[in-house]
């Protein structure tokens, strides 16, 4: 690469949202960069075993079949996915429940359970191979140059090694704070929800059954999700204060308020892994596109982890973009002019913005310790579970049909 290179796209983060869309764009008539600050660590053993990471993302069988046409899921890495069969729902405070089971829909699968890093490896592995695409990792940025222009005057990414890349198209996937949406000055809301998620993996007596189960309470929904391993990744949203009171249990007391949180349905907890903490927020950009640049993921927006959509609408956005600049350049339209990227603008903020909201709701609804409500949940959790049409509408959504 020369000191200034010009590109088609620039992508900025090599995160699972940006290396979705570099995947779509393999072998494409684009030239495409890819810009990443932090090398992904080595995929390592511990004791003979597979170390497994308990920062886990559940991708839906729309995700699925695009990394299958793809060539994704054909990496030896694929033996650390984790097919989940069911769906069990219930709220702490009453009866109401609610199972959505992959047979009655005639799927094999509702998702799968993968490691974030793993994920991240295979759709590396697949673009590195690539010859129209340039993977820069690890590569510092020092600063944004967006020019507003498409062809005439690209936008500039200034890197640490003294380079430089100009770019028709500049896509922003480096994450909430994202230097993109900052050198375009787009505006964002960001809202705190007072909360932690705790995240760490468990071994349980019971097999989860490779079901996803999910339980509402007042402090905040607790998540166990299955994994290959046998073991659960556990995402419990809990107040910042029991937060951390929660994360500085030792391994016996913290097994035992899992076990006790979670209604022993896998039984007691055998074994605990490290804990961390995250914060929990949601917010939405004011647009996701200008002339030559795009926002998507993160960098647009992020919600409440409740239903483990945040990496689904990502990568959906990364879908989308490709797909209608793709289409764009094969009919020889202007593929970085506004009037194309407002296409991807028009079918993803609606849905981004809808699902934003309906997590905020159920947060809302279920965070709620009021005897009113709770009996307004658990019927409403009855209903949906005895209506087979509105249960399958709800998750149609879900898998991303």
């Amino acid at each position: 690469m020369t000191e200034s290179t010009c590109f088609d796209i620039v992508i900025v983060g090599g995160g699972i949202v940006g290396l979705s869309l570099a995947n779509e764009l393999i072998d494409s008539d684009f030239s495409v960069a890819i810009v990443e600050r932090v090398e992904l660590e080595e995929i390592n053993e511990v004791n003979g075993k597979e170390e497994v990471s308990c920062r886990v993302s559940a991708i839906n069988r729309a995700a699925l079949k695009r990394f299958q046409q793809t060539g994704v899921l054909q990496s030896p890495l694929a033996k650390r996915v984790c097919v989940f069969e069911k769906m069990f729902v219930w709220d702490q405070t009453g009866a109401g429940q609610i199972q959505f089971d992959s047979a009655d829909l005639g799927v094999s699968e509702l998702g799968v359970i993968i490691e974030n890093n793993i994920l991240q490896k295979m759709l590396q592995d697949n673009i590195k191979a690539a010859k129209n695409i340039t993977y820069l990792c690890p590569e510092t940025i020092i600063d944004i140059e967006y020019t507003g222009s498409v062809k005439s005057n690209p936008s500039v990414v200034s890197l640490a090694s003294g380079n430089k890349i100009q770019a028709e198209l500049l896509v922003g996937a480096d994450g909430v704070n994202s230097k993109v949406r900052e050198a375009a000055s787009i505006q964002r809301t960001k809202k705190s929800y007072q909360q932690q998620g705790l995240v760490c993996n468990v071994k349980t007596v019971e097999n989860h059954q490779n079901t996803a189960w999910q339980c509402f309470m007042p402090s905040g929904p607790l998540a166990l999700l299955p994994l290959y391993t046998g073991q659960s990744s556990i995402v419990w949203s809990l107040d910042e204060d029991d937060a951390q009171q929660i994360k500085a249990l030792d391994d016996d007391a913290f097994k035992l308020a899992l076990a006790e949180a979670s209604e022993f349905k896998l039984g007691e907890i055998t074994e605990v892994g490290q804990r961390f903490l995250f914060p929990l927020s949601h917010g939405h950009a004011s647009e996701y596109v200008k002339p030559g640049l795009a926002l998507i993921g993160d960098a647009a927006h992020n919600i409440h982890p409740l239903a483990g959509q945040g990496a689904n609408l990502g990568i959906a956005d990364a879908f989308v973009l490709a797909d209608v600049i793709q289409q764009a350049k094969k009919a020889n339209r202007q593929w970085s002019a506004l009037h194309t990227l407002s296409k991807y603008q028009r079918q993803r903020k609606g849905a981004n913005q809808i699902m934003e909201a309906s997590m905020t709701g159920f947060k809302t609804l279920f965070g709620e310790n009021n005897a009113f409500l709770s009996e307004i949940r658990n019927a409403g959790l009855s209903l949906v579970d005895h209506v087979p049409a509105l249960k399958y509408r709800i998750i149609k959504q879900a898998l991303g049909a």
